[in-house]
Order: C-alpha cells, then structure tokens, then sequence
C-alpha cells in the first residue's frame, strides 16, 4: 500500500512521526540523510555562452562588419592605416563587450542578493510547538501546518482538514480548485488522490495539517523539475523600445556612411581612403555604449529602490513601473497600518466601547454568544514564544480575541469541530464548536452577508423574530459606523441538532451584535497622495470594505478630493458592461467597495484597454490572476501570500503604499536617464561629422582622424555617459504627469537638442579651435598640409580637445535637461565626477606624452589654445541657459491655459 491509502495513524507510523510532529534530533538526521529540500536548478546557459552573445548583438555586428571591411582594405592597399582603424575597432568591441557582460552579471547577482531578503518559510509543527523554519529544512515525517495562500513545500498526506481546497495546476493542468480531506484513499496515482499535497501546489481555502512523505528531488514536482521548465521571458516596454532604438540608430549610422562615401567619391577622394573615413562615420555613429548603460541604470535603480522597502524581481520593470498612469491599491494594510482595534460594539441597540462593557458584566453575559463568538470564530494559530503561547494571524481577529478576553474575564476552550472558510465571494466565516450543552455554529462576516442569514435576533438574552424594522436598525447603525471609517462586522450564531459538515447550516442564524474596528491609515500615506496628485497619477482604491469605510478613510488621506466620489459595489460591478466600467473610470474619484479579489482583474483589463499602464497591488491568492494582468503587480512582503509574491513583478518589503510611489519616483527616473545619455552621445556625432564634411566638400585638411573619433567616443565619453544612466531622480520628476503612452525614448525633440543645437555648437568650437591653429601658424587656403607636419598634428589636437572640453559642459547640461544647473545638484555624481577627471587625464596623456602623441597623431597646445577652447565652451553653457530660460518662459503660460480649460 502507499501512502494516501493508509489511515492517518498507520501513516504516522510509516514514518516514524507521530501528531507532535519530529524532534530536533531526529530533523537533524532526516535533514542529513535526505538533503534539503530544493530542487535541482536546471542548467541554463551556460556563462561562457552569455559572454559570447555579448559580442554578437546587434551593435557588435555592425562593428565586426566595419572591422572585416577594414582589414579587407588593407589587404588590397596597404599603408592606408586599414589596419590600424581594425584594430581599433576590435578594441572597441572587446572593451564593450567586457563592460556589458559584467554590468549584466552584477546585475544578475544584485537582484539575487536581494531576492534573499524573502526566502521562502513554512510553518511545521515540531516538538508539539509550531515553529516558522525555511522550506529548505523540510524533512520527511514533518507536520506541516498549512493555511489560505501557501505554497505547498513537499509531497505530503494529510492529517486533518478545515474546508481545505488546493490549486493543482502547476503540476496536474486542473484548472478548479480541488478539495482535500484526510480520510484514506483507494486511487493509485497520488496525484488524483484527495489526501495528498503535491510540492507546487498552493492552497486557495481552508486549512489543514499534512505529514511530509517526500522532499526536494524525491518529490512529483522534484522529479519532472515543473517550475524552471515553465518560466517564460518576455519582453518589457522597454527592452521593445531599445530593440527599435538600436534599429534607428544602426540604421542612421550605416546611411551616414554610405551618404558620405557617395560624397567623397563624387569630390575626388581615393576608394580607400574615402572607404576608411564612410566606415569611421558608421564606428562614430553607432553608440557602443547604450546596452551596458541601460543595464547599470536600472541595476542602480533597482539597488536604490531597495533601500526604500521595494524589492524588484524582474529588472525591466523598474522602468514600467515608472511609466505608471493607475495604482489600483487595497486599502488594509497598504494604505492603513493593519493594526485593528475594536472601538465601537452594537449590543441591544446600543453602541457601546469596549472599556465600557468591560465595566458593565450584567451586560456581557446576556449577550455571551457574542463574545464566545469574537473568541472562538477565528483561525488563528499559537505558538510557543519566550516560554509563552501566542497567537499570531489576522490583527482584526486578535483585536477580536483580545476584546472577548477582557470582557469575559475568561479563556473558553470550546472544541472546533469544523470550519466554513472565509472567501471573498462568501465574505464570512463560520466554526462549529462543541459546548458543554450542544453543538453550536458561529458566524462573523460582512453585514451584507450574514444578516439575510438572520431570522432571530438576540435582545437582553432573550431570542426575538428579525422583523424588517430591526434591519433596518442594524443597517443604519453599520452605516453610521462606517462614516466614521470603522471596517464593521456582523455576528450572528445557531445551535445545531444534527450534522455539522456543511455550509447549509449557515441559515435560521441569530443576530446578536455588530462591531466597528478602527484600523488607522498610514501617517506617511497622505503625503504620498499629494505625490501622486501631483504626479499626474490616478489612485483607486479597490477594497472588500463597505463603501462608507472606504470614502471615509480615502478622504483622509487625500485619496478623495470630492465631495460625492463614485463608489461602485461588487454587486454593481458585476452588471456593469465593458463599456459602462470603462465610462466610469474617466470619474476624477473613484473607489471599487466590496470587490472580490477576482473582479480586480475585471478594473485592470478596463483600464489597459484604455491604453493606462497599470500598477496593482494584491495580497492574496485570487489577487494573483490582476497581478500578471497588470502592467505591474505589486505584492505584500509582510502579508502577501506566496502566490501573490510570485505572480507579481515588484514586492513591498514593508506593505507601505509610499514604497510604491517611492518606487515610481526611481522608475521614472531610469528613463529620464536614458535620454540624458542618448542626448549626451548623439551630440558629440555632430562635431565628428562636421570636419569630414568640410574636409570633402571645401578641400581643408582632415580636422579630426578617425582614431581620434574613437578615442573620444569610446574613451574620453564612455564614463560620463554611463553617469548620466546611473543618476538619482531629479526634484521635480513627481511633480508633473506620466509620460504620454507611445512616447519615444528617443523623438524628435530629442533629436533636434541633440543634433541641431548642443552638437552644432560643439561642431563650431571645434572647427574655431581647428582654424585658430591653422591661421596662428600661417596656413592659406588651398595649401596642403602633410599629415606628420607639426601644424597639422596641432590643429587636429586643437580639434580633438575642443570636443572634449565641451562634452564636460555638455555632461552638466544633459544631467540637468530642464530648468538651470545653478538650480540643481551638479556634484552629486559620483560616476560623473570620476569620468570627468578620466578624461581630464586621457586628454592630457593624448596631446601632451609622446606615446599619446604617436598613436593617436597629436601634438602639444600651447595655453593661447586653450584660452580659445575654455571661453567658447562656456559660451555654449550661456546659451543653453538661454534657451532654458525662453522654453520655460513660453511653457508656463501654455501650463496655465490649459489648467483654466480644466477648471
């Protein structure tokens, strides 16, 4: 026989474990006989192989082509300087490369390390004391305990069951939730079989306690090694929008090239030497340096964003989620402090404190079925802590246990005999005790749930008809609490006769109290409203709460700025069309009352369509489906189920709804840093393109070499540019609205500051320096120059320099896009200040060492140059403050307009 035939106490025994579970002894031995309980990681690829594909993108395609062509020139006319330009180019592909390998690999590694910060626990039940361990340390003959929103661990037989059902899909394909129970069963495969867990599995109701029969390897999950078959890659928006990026940029550069060769033959130039210079335009033009660069920005973002409580499990979304128009957010918990408090108790058509009624006994006990009800319909669980017993579980219902206590004055003890579990759609939980006299259901839930159970009432403890009038009471006492922010439940309860194994006996109830539990925002949530006001972002609050709660508790954090928000019930939602909910999702306020987590997905799908990027936060198992559906799902670290964890892209570490819109601060900040870096490298292609233009169409000697161009473009620029990706958000970037949806990384905008107006500039400093040397030192137009003369060497050192010095002002204007550097924080970073410096000293090592001198054909400025250079790159800062100052001045009326539209 196996396993799930056996009886619960034969199973036991099999595996020499018994209902107090293993003791710490014999976990040690288990542990070192069977290994922890982990799957075996299938082999990805392989690291030799990521390296490899570094060098083989798109970007280093195009560069191997221009080095092949390059080498092939100088193999038909040598002494050209092909070679050289090859060589080059193949250091050009080996330095990126490396570069981006190893800011993949760290990048890789950070959001490992990170994910460590919530290793996957489980509760067993060892020694008799249920203990919190790491699923690793599982052994076989462990009592797990499980509850709602686990993930199953390791194969195992169940003991005992409260309205238990389980999701199978992950291994058997069912679709349904399936039920369990412990009794033995007569199926030969264990995965059809009603008393066994499989590893993988998670459970969606109930609750239960099952004795591990195999880990790790030695599992069904184990053994077809599901879960790492199973993950899909897909692409985000971003990685879309690079992949589109890289498909402009490659194209505009191998046109350049052709356009150029076509011009320098039609002047005159030799093949080979026009050759050379139409595949230096394509080398200049292609920026090596955006793939690493993307990778840093958001590795640095994802870094930074832990440290303020948000965890990112997959890295491109960190961008996503700072293109986010929507939060569609739970209210316990995330928006309040999930730390309940009974205030308010409706007895006898009273209200009532808890103080009060602690004060007054004669009352508690002619209402006692509504304490032992607070007391005893609960699944909490107790465990041993500093000697002490605790319970821990859901705050409403400690709140709930802790009131009954103290009113009581006693600890009842009355068996549970079974359960009827919460779920969303029911919105009640019942238990069935054994009491001294009887058997006896109590029931607690939402009023709208549990009162049409109602057909008595419980006055002075005496047992009265409901009649429509004493509904009417109870409704309007629940809606007077409900103003006042208070989450209100109903209890109702009813003695059995006979049979007590089926929610059919949730009927013919007796009414006997409502109470009203405060559960206080988040003192730093209403900040984060005004953030997100000011961010253009929408908030809606999606809640399982009465709609009174919910508006009031929105219009104390600012989530509701109206007077009369719209407010659409689960009910109401259910009959709405696609069109009606999409209608009503243009309302300024809006909050979704007494919605099943499953209807979340409903609110997504609607505000996708609506073409919103969607962040949703979810903490149980049914909110899973939303958060795959949003654009990103957002799970509770501290109270999120491992299906929610799982299913979603980002996990708050504290549950805290400002995490959130800290975290959306950061990903709006990795995009705004790409096109800082975009800005900054396609600036400097206009100065490097300009001379050779004037070089073939105006007959001057060549003002900057092609080992010039790379020098600057992969040496002098590579640093600071990988600064602007890593910046931290700028001040404002909250304050003004989510980037409209289809916006470019790189648009004309863009391309227009880039290529005509800062690389201009630049190209006119370059070409001044270029003929200040040529006219100090007597050249004439239509002399030739010989390109080892010493006037030549210093007039393309002259060129070559002046780049230089205008992208280290041009870095400071690209870092600060907007509003005046004098403004904002030119010295905060640390990778900017650091590449800065780097090509301060390359620069000097090129023009002033002879080694320098030698390779790259340049000579010694004398300080005269300098003092050209210096004081038209800062002319080039006065002007972009100009052009700042017009923009904002032309901008803030238009702003105004369109607010007075609005109004």
């Amino acid at each position: 026989m196996k396993i799930h035939q056996f009886e619960v106490e034969d199973a036991l025994a099999s595996l020499h474990s018994r209902h107090s579970g293993l003791t710490e002894s014999e976990v040690g031995k288990r542990l070192k006989e069977y290994g922890k309980n982990q799957i075996d990681v299938v082999r990805g690829e392989s690291l030799l192989w990521r390296f490899a594909k570094e060098f083989i993108h798109f970007f280093a395609l195009i560069l191997w082509l221009a080095a092949g062509l390059a080498f092939f020139a100088e193999s038909q006319q040598p002494g050209e300087g092909m070679q050289m330009l090859g060589y080059a180019i193949l250091g050009v592909i080996f330095i990126n490369g490396v570069f981006s390998f190893w800011q993949q690999f760290r990048a890789e590694r950070a959001i490992s390390a990170l994910q460590k910060l919530l290793p996957s626990y489980v509760k067993v039940l060892r020694d008799n004391v249920i203990q919190q361990i790491f699923a690793a340390e599982l052994v076989p003959g462990d009592i797990l305990v499980l509850q709602e929103g686990d993930n199953v661990p390791a194969d195992c037989r169940l003991l005992e069951t409260f309205s238990l059902r389980v999701n199978n899909a992950t291994v058997t394909g069912e679709s349904l939730p399936q039920a369990r129970d412990a009794a033995p069963s007569n199926e030969e495969s264990l995965e059809h079989s009603r008393n066994t867990l499989l590893a993988g599995t998670s459970v969606v109701s109930g609750e239960g306690r099952a004795l591990v029969f195999a880990t790790g390897m030695h599992t069904e999950f184990g053994k077809i090694a599901h879960l790492t078959q199973t993950a899909v890659k897909t692409e985000s928006p971003l990685q879309r929008e690079i992949m589109r990026l890289s498909r402009i940029i490659a194209i505009l550069a191998v046109s350049l090239g052709v356009i150029f060769f076509i011009i320098g033959h039609s002047v005159g130039m030799s093949f080979w030497a026009n050759f050379m210079f139409a595949i230096g335009i394509i080398v200049a033009n292609v920026p090596e340096g955006l793939l690493p660069t993307v990778t840093l920005s958001l590795a640095m973002a994802t870094q930074r964003m832990a440290k303020r409580n948000a965890l990112i499990r997959h890295l491109p979304s960190v961008e996503a989620l700072g293109s986010a128009t929507v939060i569609c957010t739970d209210k316990t918990g995330t928006l309040t402090q999930n730390k309940m408090s009974v205030r308010t108790i409706y007895l006898q058509d009273r209200f009532f404190t808890p103080i009060q009624l602690a004060r007054e006994p004669e009352i508690v006990e002619s209402q006692r079925r509504f304490f032992e009800n607070a007391l005893l319909c609960q699944s909490l669980k107790e465990t041993m802590t500093n000697g002490q017993w605790q319970a821990f579980g859901d705050p409403m219902e400690l709140a709930l246990v802790h009131t009954a206590k103290t009113c009581l004055g006693e600890k009842i003890t009355y068996p549970k005999i079974n359960e009827v579990a919460f779920d969303t759609d029911r919105k009640r939980l019942s238990t069935i005790h054994q009491t001294p006299k009887n058997v006896v259901l109590y029931c607690k839930g939402a009023v709208e749930t549990v009162l049409p159970l109602c057909t008595h009432l419980q006055d002075d403890g005496k047992i009265l008809d409901m009649t429509a009038q004493e509904r009417q009471k109870i409704i309007r006492a629940q809606e007077q609490m409900a103003d006042k922010g208070l989450r209100v439940l109903a209890f109702a309860w009813r003695e059995i006769d006979e049979g007590h194994n089926s929610e059919s006996q949730e009927n013919e109830l007796t009414f006997c109290g409502l109470v009203g539990l405060e559960d206080p925002p988040r003192p730093e949530v209403a900040e984060a409203m005004q953030k997100c006001h000011a961010a253009g972002i929408k908030v809606i609050m999606v809640t399982g709460d009465h709609p009174h709660t919910a508006v009031a508790i929105g219009k104390q954090i600012g989530q509701v700025l109206s007077d009369n928000p719209v407010v659409i019930t689960g009910d109401k939602l259910r009959k709405l069309s696609e069109t009606q909910l999409r209608l009503a999702l243009d309302a300024p306020d809006i909050i979704f009352a007494r919605v099943a987590a499953d209807q979340k997905m409903l609110i997504v799908a609607a505000l996708k369509k609506k073409n919103h990027i969607v962040a949703v936060t979810g903490d149980g198992v049914n909110d899973a489906p939303a958060l795959k559906l949003a654009d990103i799902g957002i799970a509770m670290g501290i109270s999120g189920t491992d299906v929610a964890k799982e299913a979603a892209d980002m996990i708050l570490l504290d549950d805290n709804f400002a995490s959130i819109i800290a975290a959306i601060e950061e990903g709006r900040a990795v995009y705004e840093n790409i096109r800082k870096f975009l800005t900054y490298i396609l600036s400097s292609n206009i100065p490097e393109i300009v001379p050779y233009l004037l070089f073939a169409l105006f007959k001057i000697p060549l003002p900057l070499t092609i080992i010039q161009i790379l020098a600057i473009d992969l040496g002098t620029d590579m640093v600071p540019a990988l600064g602007l990706g890593s910046s931290k958000p700028e001040p404002e970037s909250m304050s003004k609205p989510p980037r409209p949806y289809g916006e470019r990384l790189l648009d004309w905008k863009l391309l227009f500051r880039a290529y005509f107006f800062l690389g201009v500039f630049e190209a006119i400093v370059a070409m001044g320096a270029y003929f200040f040397v040529l006219h100090t030192g007597a050249w004439k137009w239509g002399n030739e120059l010989a390109m080892n003369s010493p006037l030549y060497l210093e007039a393309t050192t002259a060129c070559f320099s002046a780049i230089i010095i205008t992208q280290i002002v041009n870095v400071f204007l690209c870092k600060i896009p907007t509003h005046s550097i004098f403004q904002g924080k030119l010295f905060d970073n640390p990778i900017i200040l650091w590449g800065i410096l780097l090509e301060i000293v390359l620069m000097i090592f090129i023009d002033y060492t002879p080694w320098g001198n030698f390779v790259f054909g340049t000579a010694p400025l004398d300080a005269m140059t300098w003092l050209v250079i210096i004081p038209m790159a800062f002319v080039m800062l006065i002007l972009e403050e100009l052009r700042k100052f017009f923009v904002k001045r032309m901008t803030v009326p238009a702003q105004s307009q369109r607010r007075r539209k609005t109004d």
